[in-house]
């Protein structure tokens, strides 16, 4: 920015803050004290900071004021986004280096052997959605930011040790990357693919699937259908807290339009009582698979002819709703053929809190892993 901008902006800054003094000694003079309220104890002092804060919202004021200026001045937003060029907000999870990212690529790598093989054990077989990073997508859209070495080739490297551990795991990326002519596959402003790019993506899955494996039933159609489209502030926004003060601002919403499957007999109103209850393929993952909005879960359905099984979670990574699912009644009494793990590739170097679950079983776990990649590199 030129001085003068700088110098323009400094003292709005200045006159903003004055305004919120002027505020808050006009909610002073209006306080009024409750008769219940002894000066002696300390419900006088709470009721009064409860009076400020309802009536004086100074320090969202000063959020809203940091913020812009670090949006404006400095191309910044808080810890968790970063602002890439053409209104694009990128995940930082994606650039950041972490300095333990090796240790947990092997710590991952065995924790996803061990799952793999605790499968197998059930004549179940593992197929990992390795879902592209945003940025590796659309590397056209970051402006100044960089990936750390770590994230350079970190999806191939991903797919190098799927392939060697004789795990299936589709290139999702030349699929989507072949897909961007046709439509947006992520969202500007959310870290998540939009329902174009699940839809893509469970293609390509279904099509792996059923091409190695014979599903048991029979196909069962599935119909999807779009509703209208929507204007959408993605997750990352979060991270740039300028609104309501300097909403202008923010990168322009998405638009977002939504889809939904359901089976074909249930449009022609048949009664859904009769559908078969084994389900042969389960899906486990992340935010991108259980998140409606994204439509994956139905993606897969209609491109299987088979019902699914959702079993991933919300704001837990990849690893915890696996885990979770492979001590589950569910994965006990009523087992699938086939598990489709999505896995986006920024969580392979990153650590898991495991502590919710049984130590000595994970650890189990994790050493059948570590055990069959031995094996693999003794045979080399």
């Amino acid at each position: 920015m030129s001085k003068t901008a700088q110098n323009i902006y400094v003292a709005s800054f200045i006159g903003v803050l004055t305004l919120g003094f002027i505020s808050s000694m006009s909610g002073v003079l209006d306080y009024k004290q409750p008769n219940t309220y002894s000066v002696l104890d300390g419900n006088l002092a709470k009721s009064f900071e409860d009076h400020y804060d309802k009536e004086l919202p100074l320090k969202d004021i000063g959020t809203n004021v940091w913020a812009a200026l670090d949006f404006v001045l400095f191309n910044e937003g808080r810890l968790g986004v970063k602002i890439g060029a053409d209104g694009w907000l990128y995940s930082d999870e994606e650039f950041k280096p972490d300095p333990t990212g090796t240790h947990n690529l092997s710590d991952n790598l065995n924790t996803i052997e061990g799952v793999r093989n605790e499968l197998a054990k059930h004549n179940i077989k593992l197929v990992m959605a390795i879902v592209p990073a945003k940025a590796r997508l659309y590397p056209e859209h970051i402006g100044n930011n960089h990936a750390s070495p770590i994230h350079a080739d970190l999806y191939q490297q991903f797919h190098k040790a799927m392939d060697r551990e004789g795990i299936m795991a589709p290139d999702l990326l030349a699929t989507l990357e072949a897909a961007k002519p046709r439509g947006q596959l992520f969202l500007r402003t959310d870290t998540h693919w939009t329902p174009f790019g699940a839809d893509i993506a469970a293609k390509r899955l279904s099509a792996a699937v059923t091409h190695n494996f014979v599903l048991p039933g029979d196909p069962q159609e599935y119909v999807t259908s779009t509703e209208k489209t929507e204007s959408y502030h993605g997750d990352l926004t979060r991270f740039i807290p300028v609104d309501p003060l300097f909403k202008t601002l923010m990168p322009p919403p998405d638009d977002l339009q939504k889809r939904s499957t359901v089976a074909a007999s249930q449009t022609e109103g048949a009664d859904a009582l009769f559908a078969e209850s084994n389900i042969a393929v389960a899906l486990v993952g992340t935010s991108y698979s259980a998140n409606p909005n994204w439509n994956f879960e139905g993606a897969l359905r209609e491109h299987l002819q088979r019902d699914v099984g959702n079993y991933a979670e919300d704001g837990r990574g990849p690893v915890l709703p696996m885990l979770g699912y492979l001590q589950s009644d569910d994965f006990k009494n009523n087992p699938p053929q086939v598990v489709i793990w999505e896995f986006p590739e920024r969580y392979f170097p990153m650590p898991n809190d495991l502590s919710e679950f049984d130590q000595d079983w994970v650890a189990r776990l994790k050493n059948q892993g570590n055990e069959q990649n031995l094996a693999l590199t003794g045979n080399r």
